[in-house]
């Protein structure tokens, strides 16, 4: 094995590692947007807390005009590509992801979620012109075993049945599911082809930033509907900002910014977000008093479980590199 295969299966995976803690923090959005739709709180006010208060918490993390400066000159030099990017992979995203916030416990939510292991892959023929546009067979086949627990997991929950009410909350998080991964990639994609090289707070601070004024208006609608948010929600609202607009994103674009020219390891990494479904069960069951997976659940997640390991096996022999 030459120095560069060795380079590139290492590269793998970091990569992995920082999705998969990515995903721990993730896991709080569920958790923070459970309680705020338990005590009544407009989902509208749910979704533009959590990004209203992120910009000014990356602020410290810019280090000044040096960071800041090469964001700013980005954005203005192609305006529409950030606000496309920004509108799919943090707006409309987390707009459907908080409407259905209330829709059943913080695992169930997550689960849903789990269709963008998938996602990514499925997006790839129609973003790409290179190498990458070929869906990785091997990843594939271990994405949907991780959605077949899934599956398992809802299905349980539901005891096999669905109201209408409940479907329509899974589509809203199916759809969220897509556009995640297909903003983060056109983003790379977009940067790689301008040649522009932002790290990932970079990345995380402008696309933020061109979303900001989106998200005025979407505060503007949830005070029209309800007032203003009690203390307690704004407090949730920035414990989501924390930990998954700043930590939990820069995380995950770090991954992926990371194996980008990778395609195995960048279907692995955004796999790791299925370990959010373990995560939310353990911390539904011990903050919000929901109830565990029911014995099928059980065997679902133990399916997620397995397509997570295996997911980064994978990615330890992705020794490809899209040039």
């Amino acid at each position: 094995m030459n120095l560069s295969a060795t380079a590139l299966r290492r590269n793998a995976l970091v990569a992995v590692a920082l999705a998969l803690a990515s995903a721990f923090f993730f896991t709080f959005t569920y958790v923070f947007n459970r309680v705020a739709a338990q005590e009544a709180g407009h989902w509208a006010w749910i979704a533009s807390l959590r990004y209203l208060l992120t910009l000014p918490m990356l602020l410290p993390l810019m280090r000044g005009g040096n960071a800041v400066a090469p964001v700013l000159t980005a954005v203005r030099h192609r305006p529409w590509a950030w606000l496309k990017c920004s509108a799919i992979c943090f707006v409309a995203f987390y707009l459907f992801l908080a409407y259905a916030s209330d829709s059943g416990p913080a695992w169930l939510i997550a689960g849903s979620f789990q269709f963008t292991v998938v996602a990514g892959m499925l997006c790839a023929p129609f973003i790409y012109n290179d190498a990458r546009a070929r869906i990785p067979r091997a990843a594939m086949a271990v994405a949907c075993l991780i959605l077949v627990g899934v599956f398992l997991m809802q299905w349980s929950h539901a005891n096999g049945t669905m109201t209408a009410a409940a479907w329509f909350a899974m589509l809203c998080v199916l759809i969220s599911a897509v556009l995640y991964p297909l903003g983060n990639r056109l983003l790379l994609l977009h940067l790689e082809r301008t040649g522009e090289s932002l790290n990932a707070v970079q990345r995380v601070f402008g696309m933020s930033l061109v979303g900001f004024p989106i998200w005025l208006c979407v505060a503007g609608y949830a005070y029209w509907q309800s007032g203003w948010p009690g203390w307690h929600q704004v407090a949730l609202g920035a414990g989501v900002a924390l930990f998954s607009g700043v930590i939990a994103t820069i995380l995950f674009f770090s991954a992926t910014g990371r194996v980008r020219r990778q395609p195995v390891a960048l279907a692995a990494a955004e796999a790791m977000q299925a370990a959010e479904l373990v995560f939310a069960a353990a911390m539904g069951a011990l903050f919000l008093r929901d109830a565990l997976p029911a014995p099928l659940a059980m065997v679902g997640g133990v399916f997620v479980v397995i397509g997570i390991v295996w997911m980064a096996v994978l990615a330890s022999r992705d020794t490809t590199g899209v040039n």
